[in-house]
Protein backbone atom coordinates (compact mmCIF):
# COMPACT_ATOMS: atom_id res chain seq x y z
CA UNK A 1 0.00 0.00 0.00
CA UNK A 2 2.82 2.42 0.88
CA UNK A 3 4.63 1.74 -2.40
CA UNK A 4 1.46 2.40 -4.36
CA UNK A 5 0.82 5.58 -2.39
CA UNK A 6 4.40 6.79 -2.88
CA UNK A 7 4.26 6.07 -6.62
CA UNK A 8 1.03 8.02 -6.91
CA UNK A 9 2.41 10.95 -4.90
CA UNK A 10 5.63 10.99 -6.91
CA UNK A 11 3.72 11.10 -10.20
CA UNK A 12 1.62 13.96 -8.89
CA UNK A 13 4.70 15.81 -7.65
CA UNK A 14 6.28 15.48 -11.07
CA UNK A 15 3.16 17.17 -12.47
CA UNK A 16 3.66 20.05 -10.03
CA UNK A 17 0.84 19.21 -7.61
CA UNK A 18 1.47 21.14 -4.40
CA UNK A 19 -0.72 18.88 -2.26
CA UNK A 20 1.28 15.84 -3.30
CA UNK A 21 4.50 17.65 -2.36
CA UNK A 22 3.00 18.53 1.01
CA UNK A 23 1.88 14.92 1.49
CA UNK A 24 5.37 13.53 0.75
CA UNK A 25 6.91 16.09 3.08
CA UNK A 26 4.40 15.29 5.81
CA UNK A 27 4.93 11.57 5.42
CA UNK A 28 8.73 11.59 5.55
CA UNK A 29 9.80 14.80 7.30
CA UNK A 30 9.89 13.19 10.77
CA UNK A 31 12.13 10.32 9.70
CA UNK A 32 14.41 12.60 7.69
CA UNK A 33 14.59 15.17 10.49
CA UNK A 34 15.80 12.43 12.85
CA UNK A 35 18.64 11.63 10.43
CA UNK A 36 19.50 15.31 10.00
CA UNK A 37 19.48 15.87 13.76
CA UNK A 38 21.95 13.03 14.30
CA UNK A 39 24.44 14.81 12.07
CA UNK A 40 23.70 18.42 13.04
CA UNK A 41 25.19 20.54 15.80
CA UNK A 42 21.80 21.83 16.88
CA UNK A 43 18.10 22.01 15.96
CA UNK A 44 18.55 24.95 13.59
CA UNK A 45 21.22 23.12 11.60
CA UNK A 46 19.01 20.02 11.55
CA UNK A 47 16.11 22.07 10.17
CA UNK A 48 18.40 23.54 7.51
CA UNK A 49 19.57 20.05 6.53
CA UNK A 50 15.95 18.86 6.42
CA UNK A 51 14.96 21.70 4.11
CA UNK A 52 17.99 21.17 1.88
CA UNK A 53 17.25 17.43 1.69
CA UNK A 54 13.69 18.02 0.52
CA UNK A 55 14.75 20.68 -1.98
CA UNK A 56 17.24 18.20 -3.45
CA UNK A 57 14.64 15.43 -3.43
CA UNK A 58 12.03 17.52 -5.27
CA UNK A 59 14.64 18.86 -7.70
CA UNK A 60 15.83 15.34 -8.55
CA UNK A 61 12.57 13.43 -8.20
CA UNK A 62 12.55 12.44 -11.87
CA UNK A 63 15.83 10.55 -11.20
CA UNK A 64 14.13 8.15 -8.77
CA UNK A 65 13.95 4.89 -10.72
CA UNK A 66 11.49 2.96 -8.49
CA UNK A 67 14.15 0.23 -8.14
CA UNK A 68 14.14 0.37 -4.36
CA UNK A 69 12.16 2.04 -1.67
CA UNK A 70 11.52 5.73 -2.00
CA UNK A 71 12.20 6.14 1.72
CA UNK A 72 15.63 4.55 1.34
CA UNK A 73 16.43 6.84 -1.59
CA UNK A 74 15.34 9.88 0.43
CA UNK A 75 17.36 8.77 3.46
CA UNK A 76 20.44 8.49 1.26
CA UNK A 77 19.90 12.06 0.08
CA UNK A 78 19.65 13.20 3.72
CA UNK A 79 22.87 11.44 4.73
CA UNK A 80 24.75 12.75 1.68
CA UNK A 81 23.44 16.26 2.35
CA UNK A 82 24.63 16.07 5.95
CA UNK A 83 28.05 14.77 4.84
CA UNK A 84 28.42 17.58 2.30
CA UNK A 85 27.44 20.14 4.94
CA UNK A 86 30.09 18.70 7.25
CA UNK A 87 32.72 18.77 4.49
CA UNK A 88 31.94 22.43 3.78
CA UNK A 89 32.32 23.27 7.46
CA UNK A 90 35.71 21.53 7.46
CA UNK A 91 36.98 23.94 4.84
CA UNK A 92 36.42 26.72 7.37
CA UNK A 93 38.40 25.03 10.10
CA UNK A 94 42.00 23.96 10.37
CA UNK A 95 42.47 20.23 10.54
CA UNK A 96 43.23 19.06 14.03
CA UNK A 97 45.47 16.14 14.83
CA UNK A 98 43.46 13.30 16.23
CA UNK A 99 45.25 11.03 18.64
CA UNK A 100 44.65 7.32 18.70
CA UNK A 101 42.98 6.35 21.98
CA UNK A 102 42.08 3.11 23.62
CA UNK A 103 38.40 2.32 23.46
CA UNK A 104 36.76 2.30 26.87
CA UNK A 105 33.87 0.07 27.75
CA UNK A 106 30.60 1.25 29.20
CA UNK A 107 28.39 -1.14 31.08
CA UNK A 108 25.50 -2.21 28.86
CA UNK A 109 23.18 -1.88 31.83
CA UNK A 110 24.19 1.77 32.27
CA UNK A 111 23.25 2.57 28.68
CA UNK A 112 20.03 0.57 28.94
CA UNK A 113 18.84 2.83 31.75
CA UNK A 114 19.22 5.99 29.66
CA UNK A 115 16.45 7.37 27.50
CA UNK A 116 16.83 7.72 23.75
CA UNK A 117 16.66 11.49 24.24
CA UNK A 118 19.61 11.45 26.65
CA UNK A 119 21.67 9.34 24.26
CA UNK A 120 20.75 11.54 21.27
CA UNK A 121 21.64 14.71 23.20
CA UNK A 122 24.96 13.21 24.22
CA UNK A 123 25.78 12.26 20.62
CA UNK A 124 24.86 15.75 19.43
CA UNK A 125 27.48 17.20 21.81
CA UNK A 126 30.32 15.31 20.12
CA UNK A 127 32.75 17.37 18.05
CA UNK A 128 31.66 17.50 14.40
CA UNK A 129 34.12 14.97 12.98
CA UNK A 130 33.51 12.45 15.74
CA UNK A 131 29.72 12.84 15.44
CA UNK A 132 29.73 12.36 11.66
CA UNK A 133 32.00 9.30 11.77
CA UNK A 134 30.04 7.82 14.69
CA UNK A 135 26.71 8.24 12.87
CA UNK A 136 28.03 6.94 9.58
CA UNK A 137 29.62 3.86 11.16
CA UNK A 138 27.27 2.96 14.02
CA UNK A 139 23.92 4.22 12.75
CA UNK A 140 24.18 4.12 8.96
CA UNK A 141 26.45 1.06 8.72
CA UNK A 142 29.19 2.52 6.51
CA UNK A 143 32.61 0.83 6.54
CA UNK A 144 35.72 2.81 7.51
CA UNK A 145 36.78 2.73 3.86
CA UNK A 146 33.44 4.21 2.75
CA UNK A 147 33.63 6.84 5.49
CA UNK A 148 37.17 7.72 4.48
CA UNK A 149 36.20 8.01 0.83
CA UNK A 150 33.14 10.14 1.64
CA UNK A 151 34.92 12.50 4.01
CA UNK A 152 38.32 12.60 2.35
CA UNK A 153 40.14 11.06 5.32
CA UNK A 154 42.10 7.86 5.76
CA UNK A 155 40.56 4.67 7.13
CA UNK A 156 42.80 4.96 10.17
CA UNK A 157 41.52 8.50 10.83
CA UNK A 158 37.98 7.16 10.63
CA UNK A 159 38.83 4.44 13.14
CA UNK A 160 40.56 6.94 15.43
CA UNK A 161 37.64 9.34 15.34
CA UNK A 162 35.20 6.51 16.05
CA UNK A 163 37.24 5.31 19.01
CA UNK A 164 37.54 8.86 20.35
CA UNK A 165 33.78 9.37 19.92
CA UNK A 166 33.07 6.16 21.78
CA UNK A 167 35.41 7.19 24.59
CA UNK A 168 33.75 10.60 24.93
CA UNK A 169 30.27 9.04 24.79
CA UNK A 170 31.16 6.39 27.35
CA UNK A 171 32.48 9.03 29.74
CA UNK A 172 29.45 11.29 29.23
CA UNK A 173 26.94 8.44 29.54
CA UNK A 174 28.61 7.15 32.69
CA UNK A 175 28.39 10.67 34.15
CA UNK A 176 24.69 10.93 33.28
CA UNK A 177 24.01 7.52 34.75
CA UNK A 178 25.94 8.19 37.95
Amino acid sequence: MTIHTDEKLIKQCLRGKTRAQQALYGKYSGVIYAICFRYAKNEEDAKDLLQETFVKMFTNLEKFKHEGSFEGWLKRIAVNTAIRHYQQSLKKLDNLDIELVQESRTEASAIAELSAKEITQTISCLPDGYRVVFNMYVVEGYSHKEIGDSLGITESSSRSQLMRARKILAHALNRINA
